[in-house]
């Protein structure tokens, strides 16, 4: 099993003609996503390897039906592509685009969730179910096939978590970017609610940052149900100084709050294992897994 996405799930690219979305489009069928096709509008007609291109999201249902799409347009056409495939009964929808305004990431996220819809992002790498499919940008030779779940604010950490587990023979069932933005679709605690009913996810890594209190929204979830699995997690950023944005835009202290010790020291109150490192992250979920596979 997955969450969300498997090697069955029809995918479009929103923005497939320009050239992240061309380029994105062959790496996506060189994995193995079942891409069925592209929107552009005004290239309605065209193919991109393949892929053919429809003028409208509406068109690309009635052709092949959709289940996911990854939006690859500039920030200011972001709200109307994710309104539009929302409206056309998408259910998973990934914005990649960086710099998109808040106030659209806001109406965004408000239409996702009036549509029981997964909206990842935005400035996000995407997801990943190993072996089967992704709808993202992330490098998928990184991501093994495996029994956790993993959901991460930070594409690069991601990476790096994954391929160190990959080298010790422990994969994925699923991982999710969030995003890093103040603003984002999809939180921890959705996708934690996800893979708390997955049978195949034995456990799960949270990948947290400095800024907002997106972690302590999660302990308190996972405090609350009792969360059947275990769960670990890195926060980065312990060293980042108060009111400096440090790379992503939601990476901001704002006075006391949203520390990296205050993150983690919360996240362990809710029974998380908190590593200080991501190799001591890796070691760590290493110990458990040869402790009980």
């Amino acid at each position: 099993m997955s969450i969300l996405l498997n090697r069955d799930s029809r995918l479009i690219i929103q923005g497939i003609t320009g050239s992240q979305g061309s380029y994105h489009a062959k790496v996506m069928q060189e994995y193995g996503s079942n891409l069925v096709a592209g929107v552009t509008p005004g290239k309605g007609g065209t193919s991109v390897h393949g892929v053919p291109v429809f003028e409208t999201v509406q068109e690309a249902v009635a052709y092949c039906g959709v289940d996911g799409s990854m939006v690859l347009v500039p920030p200011s056409y972001c709200l109307d592509a994710v309104a539009e495939a929302l409206e056309n009964g998408i259910k998973l929808v990934v914005v990649i685009t960086e710099h998109v305004p808040v106030h659209d990431s806001m109406k965004m996220r408000a239409m996702a969730k009036a549509h029981n819809a997964y909206l990842i992002g935005p400035n996000t790498i995407g997801i990943i179910t190993p072996g089967q499919s992704k709808l993202g940008i992330m490098p998928g030779f990184l991501y093994g096939a495996g029994r956790l779940g993993m959901i991460s604010r930070s594409g690069t950490l991601s990476h790096e978590t994954a391929s160190n587990l990959y080298l010790r023979g422990i994969g994925f069932s699923t991982c999710v970017g969030i995003g890093g933005d103040p603003i984002i679709g999809s939180d921890f605690t959705d996708f934690l609610r996800l893979f708390k009913d997955d049978a195949d996810t034995d456990g799960v890594i949270i990948i947290g940052e400095i800024g907002g209190n997106r972690e302590e929204a999660a302990a308190e979830y996972l405090r609350r149900v009792g969360y059947p699995k275990p769960v670990f997690a890195y926060i980065a950023g312990k060293t980042a100084p108060p009111g400096k944005k440090m790379g992503h835009a939601g990476a901001i202290i704002q006075g006391g709050a949203g520390t990296a010790t205050a993150k983690g020291e919360v996240l362990a109150g809710a029974g998380v294992r908190v590593a200080g490192s991501l190799e001591e992250l890796v070691v760590m979920v290493e110990q458990w897994w040869e402790a009980t596979h």
